[in-house]
C-alpha cells in the first residue's frame, strides 16, 4: 500500500511540533537552526498538502486552529514512532550505549522534554534519544516492564517500586475561553466547577488524576483528548472548560486566547518527577539525560 500524498515529511512535522509547542515562527526557527521565513514557508506547505489550516496567525504569535490541535496530536505519536525507529536501528548496529529511552508523560513531553533532548543532543550527538508519550500510569508501567530506562510523571503517586526525583513544578489552571460565562473575573464555587461537563485528559493521565484527587466529585467529561494541545483547541472551539497545567497554558493566558478562572479555595500544586527502576539503577545515557532535566529547572527534591 503505498503512503497517502497528503502525509508530510517527518522534517515539516518536526516543525509543525515546535511552532505549535513555542507559539511562535521565530522560536521554531531557533530551535531548528532556520529562519523564520524558511518556518513559515514550511508551515505553509504542510497546510497545502493536508488541505487544513493547522494555524492561526496574529500579531503575538501563532495558536493552532481546533484541526491543527488534532494534526500536532497526530503528528506528535509520529515522530514517536520514528524516534524508536532509529533507536531500534542503533541497537541493531551495536550502539546500545549510545542510547537512551525515555517515556513521559504527555504534558512533560509536550512541553519540557522537547528542550531536554534539543540539549542532549548538543552535549552528546552521537546518543540517540528515544521518548514515547503515554499517561502517567503508563510510564510507571513501561519503567517498571524495563521498556524504559528512564521515565517522566506528573501523577500525584509514583509506584513504591520505582525510584524518583523531583525535575519541576507546576500546578492546575482551570481555563476557558474569552467569551465564556466564567470569564467574568468572579470567583466560581468548586461546586459549581464539579457539577460541569469538561473538557479533560484522558483517564490515566496526571492532569485528570489531579483533578479527581482535588475534587473527586465531578461529573463526567464531555471530552477526552490524549493532548494539552488538542484540550485547548477543543476549549476554544466547544465554549468549554479545561484543567490544564499552566506549563500548557502560560503563552495562552498572556495573550488572552484563554482565560484563567479562580475556583473557590481550589489550589491543585503538583510535583514533575523522573522515575526509574532502583535494581537497574541510572548508567551512562539515562544519567545523562537526567542531569540535563535537572538542570534545566530550580525546583529540585530527591527522595
Amino acid at each position: 500500500m503505498s503512503l497517502s500524498p497528503r502525509v508530510p515529511e517527518l522534517s515539516a512535522l518536526d516543525v509543525l511540533l515546535s511552532v505549535g509547542r513555542l507559539g511562535s515562527m521565530g522560536a521554531a526557527g531557533r530551535e531548528h537552526g532556520l529562519s523564520q521565513q524558511a518556518v513559515s514557508a514550511r508551515v505553509r506547505s504542510v497546510e497545502r498538502q493536508l488541505g487544513i489550516k493547522v494555524f492561526d496567525r496574529a500579531a503575538t504569535g501563532v495558536r493552532p486552529t481546533a484541526e491543527g490541535g488534532l494534526i500536532l496530536e497526530w503528528a506528535s505519536h509520529i515522530l514517536v514512532s520514528a524516534e524508536e525507529m532509529a533507536s531500534g536501528v542503533a541497537a541493531l548496529r551495536g550502539e546500545r550505549d549510545a542510547a537512551v529511552t525515555v517515556a513521559a508523560s504527555m504534558t512533560i513531553a509536550e512541553y519540557l522534554v522537547p528542550g531536554w533532548t534539543v540539549a542532549m543532543r548538543h552535549k552528546f550527538p552521537n546518543v540517540v534519544a528515544s521518548v514515547s508519550l503515554h499517561n502517567s500510569s503508563d510510564v510507571s508501567a513501561q519503567v517498571q516492564a524495563g521498556q524504559a530506562d528512564i521515565g517522566f510523571v506528573e501523577g500525584p503517586d509514583v509506584p513504591s517500586a520505582l525510584a524518583s526525583c523531583e525535575v519541576a513544578r507546576d500546578h492546575l489552571v482551570v481555563v476557558v475561553p474569552p467569551g465564556h460565562d466564567w470569564a467574568n473575573g468572579a470567583p466560581v464555587p468548586v461546586a459549581d466547577l464539579a457539577r460541569t461537563p469538561l473538557i479533560q485528559r484522558e483517564s490515566g493521565s496526571g492532569t485528570r488524576l489531579t483533578l479527581e484527587n482535588a475534587v473527586p466529585d465531578c461529573v463526567p467529561p464531555l471530552l477526552e483528548l490524549t493532548s494539552c494541545t488538542a484540550v485547548k483547541a477543543a476549549v476554544v472551539a466547544g465554549n468549554a472548560p479545561a484543567v490544564l497545567s499552566s506549563l500548557a497554558v502560560a503563552a495562552d493566558l498572556t495573550d488572552g486566547r484563554l482565560v484563567a478562572v479562580n475556583v473557590d479555595g481550589l489550589r491543585m500544586p503538583r510535583r514533575l518527577q523522573a522515575v526509574w527502576d532502583p535494581d537497574r539503577g541510572l548508567r551512562g545515557a539515562a544519567r545523562d539525560f537526567l542531569d540535563i532535566a535537572l538542570g534545566s529547572n530550580t525546583a529540585v527534591h530527591s527522595r
